[in-house]
């Protein structure tokens, strides 16, 4: 399979154009290193993974980049920290030299420690997610957006066991001290199981045997590597008494099935999880076309304590709110639109537009009608007219 184009490209060049240094942060193995590559096939290339160059940055960093020629891709920079700052130098000496330094990691809090420290203000940041559906038309809720699982999935099973593996070994060991490995895969799995939930720590906490405050650390080495999306609720009580705690989901469907033992669509489709899946799926859709066109990432939800509930609450600007129900089903029905009718109602003071999303990705678009003002609409078509609403 050909290089399959990632949507952030263009936001890319034009940072490229007018910033010095750009970094490209994101999960291990979602494309970051391809997409420099192809974007910038001029540039000289750096693995700074092996120890033998690890160690000679780390004992001679200004020599190291002396026999560099920019524009440069230094990749893994995380491993390499305090070079950072002799950048940062060189920046200074020719701060109009746009493009030069091109940067990639995949532990995002040690890492964005440094930029604050060292690069402020010299470069861009901006943040790759694996595949979207508005970018291959192969990737889906059973195997994700892991650009070698879309490639190869027949290999998914054997690649998601690797991956996880090297996951525990180098991200989560380089960011926290967790001796029994074994038992944060064990926590992974618990919380495959409560995706779609509100978070509840002691719920997470007791099976494991394990402190709360452990149960907030794991689930914070897993949200800053990217694994899970937080989804706060929406802030407006519209004169509701509110739920106040955040959901989680799996960033990437496929690392999620592979998590549950679901091995085939038809597993998918029996499974007691299926509806949670898809939920999670427009979650991290949503999030992923927001990062690509260069925007903040706002994503909510809304609860309240009477059992009103809409997935999804996306701010679109001054004054507007966008309302989404996630149903994974191929079949709309009217019903399935009153928390949405109900929500919309209740608020005043923002004009909102009410969206049900179904689980069809046909290249058919559907725009059905379901009662005044909401209307049913698959995958693909609600993301590609999303700025729209």
């Amino acid at each position: 399979m050909n290089y399959i184009p990632r949507n952030i490209t263009v936001k890319l060049e034009k940072a490229a154009q007018y910033f010095p240094a750009i970094l490209l942060t994101g999960v291990r193995q979602c494309g970051k290193t391809t997409l420099l590559k192809h974007t910038f096939p001029k540039a000289h290339y750096v693995l700074l993974e092996d120890l033998d160059v690890i160690y000679r940055v780390n004992s001679d960093p200004k020599g190291f980049l002396d026999n560099l020629n920019t524009p440069v891709i230094l990749d893994e920079i995380q491993n390499t920290p305090d070079l950072l700052r002799y950048i940062r130098t060189r920046i200074d000496h020719d701060p109009e030299q746009a493009g030069q330094w091109l940067l990639t990691g995949s532990q995002e809090a040690p890492l964005m420690q440094g930029v604050t420290e060292s690069m402020a203000g010299r470069l861009a940041i901006m943040q790759l997610y694996p595949l979207s559906v508005l970018e291959s038309d192969k990737v889906n809720i059973l195997r994700g957006g892991f650009p070698e699982v879309v490639k190869k999935p027949a290999i998914a099973d054997i690649w998601f066991q690797s991956y996880i593996q090297t996951y525990l070994e180098r991200d989560v060991r380089s960011i926290a001290t967790i001796k029994n490995l074994s038992m944060f895969r064990r926590f992974m799995g618990l919380l495959a199981s409560r995706h779609g939930n509100l978070l509840n720590k002691t719920d997470l906490a007791a099976p494991l045997g394990v402190s709360v405050p452990t149960i907030s650390s794991w689930l914070n080495i897993l949200e800053i590597t990217g694994q899970i999306i937080v989804v706060p609720p929406y802030f407006e009580n519209f004169g509701k008494r509110l739920v106040k705690s955040p959901k989680l989901y799996f960033t990437d469907s496929g690392l999620l099935c592979y998590l549950l033992g679901i091995d085939s669509m038809e597993a998918m489709l029996k499974s007691p999880f299926y509806g949670t899946l898809f939920e999670g799926f427009i979650a991290s859709e949503v999030i992923k076309y927001q990062a690509n066109q260069y925007r903040r990432i706002e994503l909510y939800y809304f609860r309240d304590k009477q059992g009103l509930e809409v997935d999804f609450v996306i701010p679109q600007g001054a004054g507007k709110l966008l309302l989404v129900e996630a149903k994974a089903t191929k079949t709309l029905t009217p019903s399935m639109a009153k928390p949405l009718n109900r929500l919309s109602s209740s608020i005043n003071n923002y004009q909102t537009r009410s969206m049900l999303i179904y689980s069809g990705m046909s290249n058919t678009p559907v725009n059905q009608v379901l009662i005044p003002g909401i209307v049913g609409r698959d995958v693909k078509s609600f993301l590609g007219e999303l700025d729209s609403y």
